[in-house]
């Protein structure tokens, strides 16, 4: 597994952890991300970015993927599908110069192979893709 993959892993951790608990403090959040920097090591600034952006840009993000997903409320999705695609759409509409569109979208689709249900790649892929074409214009 690539670092960047790994630094990914994690963060859609944290980003799940958060959503999961919305009651926390930002330090709580904080010190649950701290567990990882001895593990990512050269990527954990990489994972902290993710993690940190996708967060602080929660409600412009939330609002995008709302837009993209018809037929389909937040609040309806998997909480981890909800992370991926929040992660996702930061790096795409963010942080797009540090990563290929392309590499992005491929990692989410991955993480949610991996981590959610068989038809969330799908999901994901599709509502990713709109994102990406409608960006474009």
């Amino acid at each position: 597994m690539s670092n960047r993959r790994q630094a990914r892993e994690c963060a859609l951790q944290s980003l799940y952890y958060a959503d999961s608990n919305a009651n926390l403090s930002a330090d709580t959040i904080s010190g649950y991300t701290a567990q990882f920097e001895k593990e990512l090591a050269e990527c954990f600034p990489f994972y902290k970015d993710l993690v940190t952006g996708t967060t602080q840009h929660l409600a412009k993000i939330d609002k995008l993927v709302s837009a993209y997903a018809k037929n389909w409320t937040l609040s309806r999705m998997s909480a981890v599908d909800r992370s991926i695609l929040r992660m996702a759409t930061y790096e795409m509409v963010f942080s797009a110069e540090k990563t290929p569109v392309a590499a992005i979208m491929d990692e989410a689709i991955e993480l949610a192979k991996k981590f959610s249900t068989e038809n969330s790649g799908k999901f994901i892929n599709g509502l990713l893709d709109q994102l990406k074409k409608e960006r474009k214009k």
